[in-house]
Order: C-alpha cells, then structure tokens, then sequence
C-alpha cells in the first residue's frame, strides 16, 4: 500500500508540475525587459528544430518595465482591465441577490409550477450558449440594452448551474434546523439570513469562486452583446489582440490578468472542496 501511495503522489506531483509549469514561466518572463521579450517573441511560429523557441528559465536582467508600461505608460490593458473587474463584481453581487433566495424557495417550499420552474433550470443549464444566444439577443435588443454593460451583467445573475448547485444542497439540510428556529419564533427571512445562509457558507463559497473564474473568462457573452461597443470589452476578449503582434508587454499583461483568479481560488479553495464534496451531486 505504501508503495502505490507513493506512485500516486509521484504521479500526481508530475501533473501539477506540468499545469504550473506555464504560470511559473509566464511570471518569470514578465520580469524580463521588453526588449527581450520581444526578441523572443520573434522567435514564435519557427518549426526549424535548429531554431525551435526555447524556454527561458530566468531573465537576463529582472526589470519592473513591462508593469510599468501597462500600468503608467499605456492605459489600455489596464482599462480593459478595470472592465473586467466591472463585469464580475457586478454579476457576482447580482448573483449574491438572486441564486441563493431562488434556491432556498425551491428547496424549501411547495408552490404551482415548482417543479416545471425546476425542470426550467436544469434544461437551461444543459444548454450551451450557441443555442440561448438569439433568444437573449432579441429579449436584450427589445429591452434596449444591447452594446450596454447591462448586457452581460444581467444575463449572468441567474446562472442556472449555481441555483441548482445551491438548491441540491439546501435539500440535504436537516429540517430539524429550520423547524427549532420557526419554534423560537424566526420567520421565512430569519431563517435564511441567519440559519441557511451560514450553514451554506462552504457551497456558497464554491458557487463564488466558479462563477468568477466564469465571469473573468468570459468570452463569448461581450462578443455578441458589446459588438458596437468595443471600449467595453473585458480583457479576456481583447487579450489575443495585444499579444498578435510583439510589444514586449505580454507576459506582464498576462501576469495581471492570472493574478485576480489565482487569489480567489487560494481563498476559497478549502470551500471549493468541501462545497463540492456536500452537494451530493452525483
């Protein structure tokens, strides 16, 4: 048994290796001076095995220039930057209104069309986006909010994956709770402010750090919804237009855009594994 642990543990180890491997080299060359980086960028797309790219383990000379060019000199990644932050402190705030309320009451209560209201969900969450993208496109273009920030915000606040993530484990909550706190007077409010919601708190934080690890990505939403609004676009969409060509700042940019998702996971990755492992999914 002890031989297999270390097996597992060996191979496990090579697995997060190579998955670090690019945060780490990506880190490392945004301390390399521009010049360089372009340099080596100019080396891209060359199959010559005389000429391959090579990796650099270490910058020839460690500079803070590519940051300070993002950051001071050219205000572009950072504005796309802010948009991005825009998106998702607004969608999650969305969220943090509307999931865990529309949940509880499909966990908790029996009302007509309960059930056709879940089945609602579920059918939403199994389709991709390819197939809502026109009926979201007409309700967004009837309501007059397209090329607006409220075009991506809006459609993300009822993600159908969170309020199903969150009302399978609401399920799993012992009424005995919920019945001791109706007893010593607490209402419907009451007992989701201050007994669901606390006890949900490892699920919740799961469904936080998904849905901004969506919300930082997202791609496909501000393409369709901000076609005529490009000073809009996160910077998840505009990423590959600035490292088209060599700048020297790719790496930095890339760097600042890894850095918000990687401490969100470090903080909530203790509620990511418990969260998923109390679901009860399947």
């Amino acid at each position: 048994m002890e031989k297999r642990h270390i097996a597992t543990r060996f191979a496990l180890t090579l697995v997060a290796v190579a998955v670090l491997l690019p945060l780490l080299l990506t880190a490392v060359y945004s301390l390399c001076a521009p010049s360089e980086i372009k340099e080596y960028m100019g080396t891209r797309g060359n199959y010559n095995q005389d000429q391959f790219m090579e990796i650099k383990l270490a910058p020839k000379q460690f500079s803070l220039s590519q940051f300070y060019k993002i950051l001071v000199e050219d205000e572009a990644v950072l504005r796309l930057f802010c948009n991005s932050a825009l998106y998702t402190v607004l969608v999650l705030l969305g969220q943090a209104v509307v999931i865990p309320a529309m949940a509880y009451a499909l966990s908790r209560f029996r009302f007509p069309g309960r059930d056709a209201l879940f089945f609602g969900i579920i059918m939403l969450m199994l389709l991709p986006f390819q197939v809502t993208m026109v009926p979201n496109v007409l309700t967004l273009k009837k309501l007059g909010l397209m090329n607006t920030i409220w075009a991506v915000i809006l459609p993300n606040c009822f993600t159908p994956f969170y309020i199903f993530l969150l009302r399978q484990y609401m399920l799993g909550l012992p009424k005995e709770i919920l019945e001791a706190g109706e007893i010593d007077g607490a209402g419907t409010f009451r007992c989701f402010f201050h007994i669901v919601l606390p006890v949900c708190k490892p699920i919740i934080g799961c469904a936080v750090a998904l849905s901004f690890a969506d919300c930082w990505n997202m791609v496909e939403q501000p393409l369709t919804y901000l076609a005529q609004n490009a000073d809009k676009m996160p910077l998840s969409v505009m990423f590959n237009q600035f490292s088209a060509s060599p700048t020297g700042t790719e790496f930095a940019g890339a760097t600042l855009y890894i850095l918000p998702a990687l401490f969100v996971y470090l903080y909530f990755q203790k509620d990511i594994l418990d969260g998923i492992q109390l679901s009860e999914l399947k």
